[in-house]
This record gives C-alpha cells, sequence and structure tokens, in this order.
C-alpha cells in the first residue's frame, strides 16, 4: 500500500500486490479499490502484480473538491503507472473505471499497455443526446445527484439493495454483506467527489476515445445491466474499438464482478493468456 502526490497535490491511495505482469484495477463510483478484493487476490494467485487504486475524493485518497472529471482521472491513472514504471501492464476498468481506462489510453498513449478489459463500463456515451438516442435521459442522472444531495446514507444502501447487483430480480438471492460492503465503499468518499463524478460518467463523450485504441481490449457486458444498459454500451464500444471482443453475459447485473466473480475471474484469465 501507498500513496502518490498528484500535480495538484491531491493523495492517490494505492494497493501493489506481488510480481510478475502487472494488472492496474479501476474501480466503479462511488467505490474504492477495495471493489476488486476478490479479482485481486484471485489473479495475485496466477502469478501477476495487481495494483488498485482510490480515485480522487473516493476511499482513503484526497477528497478534494475539485478536479473529478475524465482528464483528471486519467491523469492520476497515468501518475501512478508512472510513479509504478509499469510496463506491459494489463488494464481492467469496472463501470466509471472503464471510462478512466479508456480515456487514459486515448489521453496518455498504449507505451506501457499490453491489453484492457472493460466490464460494464460506461463508454460509449450515457447520456441521450441527437447523435445519441439510445441513452438515458438527462433528468435520470439529475436524480441520481438529488437522491445523493438529499441523503447519502439511503441512496448508498438502496442502490445495492435494487439495481446495482440485481437483487430486485425475482429470485435472486440478496445479500446483506454485499451490501453493506458497497454502503462501506461508498461513504468512505467524498460526497462532492460522488455529486461531480455523476456527471463526469454519464456526460463524457468517449466515442473518439475508443477509436484511437489499437491494444486487444476485451468488453464485458451483460443484457441485464440495470445500470449501464448493454445495447447503447458494450455492443457500441467493441465496434468502435480497432481489436475489441465483445463477451456478453444474459442474466448477470451490473456488479457481476462480485456476484459472478468465479466466471468474471476465469473469463478474464482467459483473455490475458489468449
Amino acid at each position: 500500500m501507498g500513496t502518490i502526490t498528484t500535480q495538484d497535490g491531491t493523495e492517490i491511495f494505492f494497493k501493489d500486490w506481488g510480481t510478475g505482469q502487472p494488472i492496474v484495477f479501476s474501480h466503479g463510483w462511488p467505490l474504492s479499490a477495495d471493489d476488486w478484493d476478490t479479482q485481486m487476490l484471485f489473479f495475485l494467485q496466477h502469478g501477476y502484480r495487481v495494483i488498485a487504486h482510490d480515485r480522487r475524493g473516493h476511499g482513503r485518497s484526497t477528497q478534494t473538491g475539485d478536479g473529478h472529471d475524465m482528464d483528471h482521472y486519467a491523469d492520476d491513472l497515468a501518475a501512478l503507472t508512472s510513479h509504478l514504471d509499469l510496463r506491459d501492464a494489463i488494464h481492467v476498468g469496472h463501470s466509471t473505471g472503464g471510462g478512466e481506462v479508456v480515456h487514459y489510453l486515448a489521453r496518455h498513449g498504449e507505451s506501457r499497455v499490453s491489453k484492457a478489459a472493460l466490464i460494464s463500463a460506461v463508454p460509449p456515451l450515457m447520456v441521450k443526446t441527437e447523435a445519441n438516442p439510445g441513452g438515458l435521459p438527462k433528468d435520470v442522472f439529475d436524480d441520481l445527484q438529488a437522491q445523493l444531495a438529499a441523503n447519502r446514507s439511503v441512496f448508498y444502501r438502496d442502490l445495492p439493495s435494487g439495481p446495482f447487483y440485481g437483487f430486485n430480480r425475482p429470485g435472486v438471492e440478496s445479500s446483506e454483506a454485499v451490501i453493506e460492503n458497497w454502503w462501506r465503499q461508498g461513504m468512505m468518499g467524498g460526497a462532492k467527489a460522488h455529486y461531480d463524478g455523476i456527471v463526469a460518467f454519464s456526460q463524457t463523450d468517449f466515442t473518439e476515445d475508443l477509436k484511437k485504441i489499437t491494444v486487444p481490449v476485451l468488453v464485458m457486458h451483460s443484457e441485464d445491466d440495470q445500470i449501464v444498459p448493454y445495447a447503447d454500451a458494450g455492443p457500441l464500444s467493441a465496434k468502435l474499438l480497432a481489436n475489441g471482443t465483445l463477451k456478453t453475459y444474459k442474466d448477470f447485473p451490473h456488479g457481476m464482478p462480485t456476484t459472478q466473480a468465479e466466471t468474471i475471474n476465469a473469463d478474464l484469465l482467459e483473455f490475458l493468456k489468449g
């Protein structure tokens, strides 16, 4: 574990375990590096070096009042990879973290990177626009901000209890421990970072970023994702990537790295060894 300090004075917390080819994990909103526990232990046991950081304003990183946008997220990730002098790295991003990975690759180049994976990721663009008619209306994200501002603790119970892990689906057994761990991670971070982050993940257009990426990218997305709807995300990203492969799941939730860790880890490992 350690921290780095970025150019604007923000401290970024990170974990760095093991040796071998590095895998860098970028977490989803509003969580922390802890959301990757299962993946980090799995890939550590398979001989990889595993690294995960808390995004600025999240987890144990500085609760800075500004810089909660994809440019800063990507630059912070670049600062981390440079500090650790990573080579031949594999970048894995979940949800908002998928956007962070895409923007990092497009903005800072691929010289340190061999492959990437996007899991339930927000690219190409979540919000509905004239150019993106399949996106979600902006008032959906305005409502998320309103719920956060009104009572973040309640909001951070409701989201994992329902659509994030698919616990609102018939026949799906809910896990109080998983819900509480989501709430714990969310409440560790800063309300301002999370409020601004909703704009960052929903309104950033990654279309041109995706077109710039040439390394092999595995795009993993479920048709039953209730947070980042499938049709306007995974398949479109895979098409825009020069070397993209789409892996579709039928009834997994948005948080499938947690609830379906065994399947996700196995599919990721197969891609990394392929």
